[in-house]
């Protein structure tokens, strides 16, 4: 596919063809299932200062936590309990938690739930990244946002494009299940950038990708930006599925957080992969990346049936499987 013709699908030229196309496609490689991902979001607490994240260091309202190894592995527990067959294992970027530290939750989540283990614990070392690997761990996400080097310096002060390219390909290396993702109408993303965007994204040859929407957070520099466009967010999502046939593709909380209903809606436009929040009720509303990113208030098991009964709504069959690439089989 040319950039000309992303380009066009993006501004809306054929959002019936485009959609179901990625709905056939998914469908044809993936069948009815829908894959659960339990998220774990062990600790709001971050060094870095992205404009856009409600998580962001110099954002003083928010309220701080961090979970215990024992408390993120009783979090784990539930998976086994919930019939889960994967646990996502998040944080900001909180290197207060010893490599040896997350190598127990890891090991300790296979003893327990018998899971696998994605992590999304932001820029680590190289070293720690092949030692988590070493001991199980067996997916790490870690999202780009933007390939535009001037938005991206922008966008996230201090930090490099560069870098956090060079820590996809050594999370490859170290022979991880590799996921990355962009956020749609970025402030000051461009539809020429969201094109090239999906063209870099679909090059990186992932297990998994994720696009979700902007959503404003308050108390931050973006927070006065307008939020970005569901309907943008499920044309890149259905342009990705056709650019990356065999990779789990998320349909985000983001899109919730804009519209009522999205999420699932966005099931029928190409994604396969639906991640509720296992964090503790008493600390899930504090990992406040955007407003509504844990809205509903409920135990673990409530999420999990919500998630369960949006799948079902559109056609769907939630499954317990692990999940794993379809990419990496057929490679």
């Amino acid at each position: 596919m040319r950039p000309s013709e992303i380009s066009q699908l993006l501004s809306g030229a054929d959002d019936a063809g485009l959609f179901s196309a990625a709905d056939a496609l998914t469908r044809q490689n993936f069948g009815d299932e829908v894959y659960l991902r339990g998220v774990i979001e062990f600790s709001n607490h971050c060094v870095n200062n992205c404009r856009y994240c409600g998580l962001r260091r110099a954002n003083r309202k928010v309220h701080r936590y961090r979970l215990a190894v024992e408390e993120i592995l009783a979090c784990a527990a539930l998976a086994r309990e919930l019939s889960l067959g994967t646990v996502v294992v998040q944080s900001g970027d909180d290197y207060s938690y010893s490599r040896e530290d997350i190598a127990r939750v890891v090991t300790g989540a296979k003893e327990i739930a018998d899971v696998a283990v994605t992590l999304s614990l932001g820029d680590r070392p190289e070293s720690d990244v092949l030692y988590w690997r070493e001991h199980g761990a067996d997916r790490y996400l870690l999202k780009v946002e933007t390939f535009d080097e001037a938005l991206y310096a922008k966008s996230r002060p201090g930090l490099r494009l560069a870098d956090r390219l060079a820590r996809v390909e050594s999370l490859r290396k170290a022979g991880y299940e590799v996921g990355s993702g962009i956020i749609t109408d970025l402030p000051g993303m461009t539809p020429d950038i969201l094109a090239s965007d999906l063209m870099r994204l679909s090059e990186l040859d992932l297990d998994m990708i994720a696009v979700g929407p902007f959503v404003p957070s308050p108390d931050t520099p973006c927070g006065d930006a307008p939020p970005g466009s569901v309907l943008t967010a499920f044309r890149a999502m259905a342009v990705l599925r056709l650019l990356n046939p065999l990779a789990n593709i998320p349909s985000t909380s983001a899109l919730n957080a804009l519209r009522d209903g999205a999420r699932e809606q966005g099931l029928t436009v190409g994604a396969n992969v639906v991640m509720p929040s296992l964090t503790p009720e008493t600390v899930g509303g504090d990992y406040a990346i955007y407003p509504g990113k844990n809205a509903l208030r409920a135990d673990a098991a409530a999420r999990l049936e919500a998630a369960r009964a949006a799948v079902r709504r559109v056609g769907r069959v939630p499954s317990t499987s692990v999940g794993g690439s379809k990419r990496r089989r057929h490679g």
